[in-house]
């Protein structure tokens, strides 16, 4: 039996990461998702996953703190991060992508774009 890439989904929006999910299960991933962003660090740990897709806004932290929290720690700084966000300004692009993650979406996503980024990384 061929094993799934496992995709970790930080997205506080339940409507956002149930389309997120979907997506991912219906082209052969499995899903661990996370809420808030507050136990990244710990599900990374427990579960390797091949992918995180972090919204940036989020509830508690910033998904821009989180991704350099990754990036700089030895255990997950191989994880490719695909940044999704709501924010679209030119400097956040590239405020964004300075931090670390390796490509970034603007919401709303394109079905095709999300899924074209998520088979480059995952």
């Amino acid at each position: 039996m061929v094993q799934k890439s496992k995709v970790l989904v930080v997205e506080d929006n339940e409507l956002n990461l149930k389309l997120f999910s979907d997506l991912l299960e219906a082209n052969g991933y499995e899903v661990i998702q996370s809420r808030d962003g507050k136990n990244v660090d710990e599900i990374c740990k427990q579960t390797s996953p091949a992918l995180i897709v972090m919204d940036i806004q989020l509830p508690n932290i910033s998904g821009l703190d989180l991704i350099q929290r990754l990036k700089i720690d030895e255990n997950f700084k191989h994880i490719p991060i695909i940044a999704v966000t709501a924010f679209a300004m030119t400097d956040d692009k590239e405020n964004i992508l300075s931090s670390g993650c390796e490509e970034y979406l603007s919401k709303p996503i394109s079905i095709a774009g999300f899924l074209e980024a998520v088979r480059k990384y995952a």
